[in-house]
């Protein structure tokens, strides 16, 4: 009775509020003060003791299946939003009147015939991202579920959604909503790499730890990360200091991971606004944590730009951001407002996510609220993804005989039959492949090489993996169109991809019997291999005949040679040569 009364006390105070007023990302008028008696009679729900196994929450990078939106306020920014994301993934609305929202989209000509999926229900308000359910992985790449924390506004309607969506999806749904693993969260705050990092602010601390803001719980910090392992495999969990203006706390309104080892940040003028605040957290991160090979994060910085009035927070203005961007498979939807702002903004968003579309949509009708794209939307992962996890090689300097070491995790729930490195040097059109082996001992990390390139190269690559039940991904998800490039510099290597065949040192060599010949083949040709002395007399064909594209191996028995010096020709339409010595 005591839930029931409480629940009816705080929609009578919504109600208000008014019915013509949209709901801010922070708390409207009178909500604060009702947090202590909503949180007492938060409602029990879902599965309230951990997974059986420690999950994994995915990156938003990764596969999606689906993206959520509530129809309440700012259609003309969802209708934007369903235009773009049907084209990657299914687009789910939730909302209470379906005729309405067709009405809308057919106005906006956004076409709905598919991946536009409607689910009746009523919200409180648009900021899906703060309420709605965290996607997991019970079993790495397998047994898809959903976290639900308490929502740490008193909206009861936004508090049910995680529950529809799950049953609407027929996904189980683990809740933090009973001792002791109650914990007070929201999206808005909180990121994760995929593999066992997370970010939020001190947020989180604020609202459950000793003293918390609002008399609920009284978890200490490792209670806190240790809920947050236990219901999401969160295992390191990085906590920055709040920004003093951002008002919500939420650090999506102000950085973002774009890939394993990439974080892209907002960047005021100096000395403006969450300015100082927002560098003194970055170098905190710098100087204390690595991504999870051990390396620097990368960093990307994208303005901040002053509102129409050339305000910034500080002096009144909105908080103007283009990083509550979402990414939804291989598009990227960033949020503008002013030209003059948009263009540099939106070439970083496409220079730091090669072959992503960047999709701009303007939301300067709405961040006067506290919130922007990511703030309104929510994904679901994929309920088999093949799961590529690469840190892209960097600029390397000097001499690697052996090749540039590639490293991957590559898994599916069916196991992984073969994955592959595509490469070449910049300018060219056509791919090398050379092979992902699987490491001893594991049945998901894979390592290669790709072949030393000459002092200068700028090489481009990307990998794929193929699962045994026949799915097909690549690393980046946008390749070919997008890939990971490195420049070589200080090496002593003299072979060329955008040659039509590269040949490669002869070895051993010097040599007496079993000699390999390594060629690299840049396209289907006719091609013939050959051994000439040093007067050009062909000694002994090897091959001649057709080979497909990639590293091709030649064999030759050289104890059948006289001793002395011998040329290995290789020849299409044009010829080309390497010295091989034969000794006794």
């Amino acid at each position: 009775m005591k839930q029931i009364f409480t629940q009816i006390l705080i929609c009578l105070s919504l109600f208000a509020f008014g019915q013509n007023n949209d709901l801010p990302v922070g708390f409207a008028k009178g909500e604060k003060e009702k947090m202590p008696s909503y949180l007492e009679g938060t409602e029990i729900s879902g599965i309230t003791t951990p997974p059986p196994s420690i999950p994994r929450t995915p990156a938003e990078w990764e596969e999606m299946e689906a993206v959520v939106i509530a129809w309440k306020t700012y259609p003309a920014v969802l209708a934007e939003i369903v235009r773009y994301a049907r084209e990657e993934c299914r687009v789910i609305i939730i909302c209470s009147d379906v005729t309405t929202v067709k009405n809308y989209l057919t106005g906006a000509n956004v076409d709905f015939s598919s991946n536009v999926e409607f689910v009746v229900g009523s919200v409180n308000s648009v900021w899906m991202r703060d309420y709605g359910a965290n996607p997991v992985y019970l079993k790495g790449v397998d047994d898809l579920a959903l976290v639900d924390w308490i929502y740490n506004r008193p909206r009861p309607l936004d508090d049910k959604v995680p529950d529809l969506v799950g049953t609407y999806m027929n996904l189980p749904v683990y809740s933090t909503t009973a001792a002791p693993y109650d914990l007070v969260h929201t999206g808005g705050n909180f990121m994760s790499d995929g593999m066992g990092t997370g970010f939020s602010s001190k947020l989180v601390f604020d609202e459950n730890g000793p003293n918390n803001t609002y008399g609920f719980s009284n978890q200490s910090e490792e209670d806190i990360d240790s809920i947050m392992y236990k219901f999401m495999g969160i295992n390191k969990y990085i906590k920055m200091n709040n920004l003093p203006y951002d008002g919500i706390h939420h650090i999506d309104m102000h950085m973002k991971l774009l890939d394993e080892q990439t974080l892209i940040v907002g960047e005021y003028p100096t000395g403006t606004a969450d300015g100082p605040q927002i560098e003194a957290n970055l170098q905190y991160v710098l100087n204390n944590y690595t991504t999870k090979q051990g390396t620097p994060f990368r960093v990307v910085r994208v303005g901040m730009p002053a509102d129409k009035s050339g305000k910034y927070p500080n002096q009144g203005g909105d908080y103007r951001t283009y990083a509550n961007a979402l990414i939804i498979n291989k598009t990227v939807l960033v949020p503008t407002y002013e030209m003059k702002f948009d263009t540099t903004a939106l070439k970083i968003w496409q220079q730091a996510m090669p072959g992503y579309k960047i999709r701009n949509i303007n939301c300067d009708g709405m961040i006067s609220a506290s919130g922007a794209i990511h703030c309104i939307t929510k994904e679901v992962g994929v309920k088999a993804p093949l799961l590529i996890q690469h840190f892209a090689l960097s600029d390397v300097e000097g001499s690697y005989p052996a090749g540039y070491p590639v490293n991957a995790h590559i898994e599916h729930k069916s196991g992984i039959e073969k994955a592959t490195i595509y490469y070449r040097l910049k300018g060219a059109v056509e791919w090398f492949t050379t092979p992902l082996n699987l490491n001893d001992f594991t049945l998901t990390e894979f390592s290669g090489f790709i072949p030393e390139q000459p002092n200068g190269s700028v090489v481009e690559y990307y990998i794929e993996g193929n699962s045994n039940s026949g799915k097909i991904q690549t690393k980046p998800i946008t390749a070919p169109d997008g890939f990971y490039s490195f420049k070589v510099t200080n090496t002593t290597s003299t072979t060329n991809l955008n040659e039509q065949f590269i040949i490669s040192d002869v070895f051993p060599n010097p040599t007496n019997g079993i000699t390999c010949i390594p060629i690299y083949i840049s396209k289907i040709q006719q091609i013939s291999v050959s051994i000439e002395d040093v007067f050009g007399r062909t000694i002994q064909t090897i091959f001649n005949g057709t080979k497909a594209v990639g590293e091709q191996k030649f064999f030759l028995n050289a104890s059948q040679l006289i001793p002395g010096t011998y040329f290995i020709n290789v020849s299409d339409q044009q010829n080309k040569q390497v010295k091989m010595v034969v000794v006794k």
